[in-house]
C-alpha cells in the first residue's frame, strides 16, 4: 500500500457510482482465482467503488457464481453481473437477482449485453443482427424487470420473449431491485437503453472530441476507462509503459478482430486517434487486444481534470478496468475525490 495516498472508506463518491471489474478465470489458476476475486473486491470496497463488474462469455467461468464470492468477501459491494440473453431465459436472471437479494439482503446490477465475440456467437448458433440483437435484449431486459417489480403476475409477448401471468417469490423489495446498465454507443443501444431505463454505457473519445450527451434523452450515461495514475506524469508513465509494452502481435490480432466485427464502439474506438506521445488519453492497451477501453494516464491533477470535463458533461457512472492491486485502486480514488472537488 502506497503511504502518500488518501485512503477512502466511504462507500461511494458523492453524486458519482464507481465500478471496479472482476478479473478473469482465464487470467488465474484455478487454485488460485478465488482468493484473487475476494482480494479484488474488498480492495474495491475499500476504495469506495459501489459495485464491480462481472464478465462473461463462452471462455470465463459462470458470473452468477463470481457475484455469490463477491457477496461473501464484501460488506456492501454490489455486483455488476454481465449478462447473456442467449445464455439463460430472463426468468433465469429474475430468480437469480431475487435469490440473491432473499439470502444476501444485497443489491445486484446488471450489465445487459446485446452482442459478444463472434467465435462465440457462432458456436452458439446466434446469427442475430447487430439492430435485432438489441431488440432481442430489450425484451428480455422488459421481462426482468416487469417480473421482479410485479410481484403478483406480470405478462408481455414480444418477438423474442413471451410470458403469462408470471410470478417471482421470493419478491424483491423496492431498495434491492438491480440496476440496468446497457452499451449506449449505437443508436440501436442508444434506443434500448431509453427504452428498459438503463444507463447508457459509452467509451468515451479523446479531450475535445467527446460529443457529450444527446439532449433529453431521459436516462443516465456512463463511461468504460482505465486510469493510471501518479502523483508525477513520469512515474505514470513508467507504470504505464510496463503494464503495457509494444506489442506488434497484439495489434495484428485487433486488427483482425475488427474485420469481422459488428460492434459499433468497437470500430468506433478503433478509428480514434490517440493524439501526441504519452497524452493523457491513451489507446495502446486497448489497440494491442490487452483491455477493452481508452485508459487515462498522468499526474493525479491530469487525470482529475479529464475525469471532471466527463463529469460537467453529464456522466455519473465510470466502469474501472481489472485493477492489478490495492494501490492503483487507492490513486484512482485520489483521482476522483479531486476530480469532484473540482465541481464544487
Amino acid at each position: 500500500m502506497s503511504s502518500e495516498v488518501n485512503r477512502s472508506t466511504t462507500p461511494t463518491f458523492r453524486d458519482i457510482d464507481v465500478f471496479s471489474t472482476c478479473p478473469q478465470s482465464k487470467d488465474s489458476a484455478s487454485p488460485d482465482y478465488l482468493a484473487r476475486v475476494a482480494d479484488v473486491a474488498r480492495w474495491s470496497e475499500e476504495a469506495g467503488c459501489r459495485g464491480i463488474l462481472v464478465y462473461t462469455d463462452n471462455s470465463l467461468v459462470d458470473p452468477w457464481l463470481v457475484s455469490q464470492e463477491i457477496l461473501h468477501a464484501t460488506e456492501s459491494l454490489a455486483p455488476l453481473v454481465a449478462v447473456q440473453p442467449i445464455y439463460m431465459h430472463p426468468y433465469s436472471v429474475a430468480k437469480m437477482v431475487a435469490s440473491m437479494a432473499f439470502m444476501h439482503g444485497r443489491r445486484l446490477y446488471l450489465n445487459m449485453l446485446a452482442g459478444g465475440f463472434v467465435n462465440d456467437l457462432q458456436a452458439l448458433g446466434d446469427e442475430t443482427p447487430h439492430d435485432d440483437r438489441y431488440l432481442r435484449t430489450g425484451e428480455f431486459t422488459q421481462v426482468i424487470r416487469g417480473v421482479l417489480e410485479n410481484p403478483r403476475g406480470y405478462s408481455f409477448e414480444g418477438r423474442y420473449y413471451k410470458v403469462q401471468g408470471l410470478k417471482m417469490s421470493p419478491p424483491v423489495p423496492d431498495e434491492l431491485q438491480p440496476g440496468i446498465l446497457l452499451s449506449g454507443s449505437s443508436p440501436a443501444g442508444l434506443a434500448c437503453a431509453q427504452q428498459v431505463g438503463a444507463t447508457a454505457i459509452r467509451y468515451p473519445q479523446p479531450p475535445g472530441k467527446e460529443p457529450g450527451l444527446p439532449p433529453d434523452a431521459g436516462i443516465d450515461f456512463g463511461v468504460r476507462v482505465g486510469i493510471i495514475a501518479r502523483d508525477t506524469p513520469e512515474a505514470a508513465w513508467a507504470v504505464a509503459e510496463e503494464r503495457f509494452p509494444e506489442d506488434r502481435r497484439g495489434e495484428l490480432e485487433h486488427q483482425m478482430a475488427m474485420k469481422v466485427s459488428d460492434s459499433h464502439w468497437h470500430k468506433q474506438l478503433s478509428a480514434s486517434d490517440e493524439g501526441p506521445a504519452r497524452d493523457v488519453y491513451w489507446l495502446h492497451p486497448f489497440k494491442s487486444g490487452k483491455t477493452f477501453c481508452p485508459y487515462l494516464v498522468g499526474s493525479h491533477a491530469q487525470v482529475a481534470k479529464l475525469i471532471a470535463g466527463y463529469i460537467a458533461q453529464g456522466f455519473r457512472t465510470f466502469i474501472l478496468d481489472i485493477p492489478p492491486d490495492q494501490e492503483e485502486l487507492e490513486h484512482t480514488g485520489q483521482v476522483f475525490r479531486l476530480a469532484i472537488a473540482g465541481q464544487d
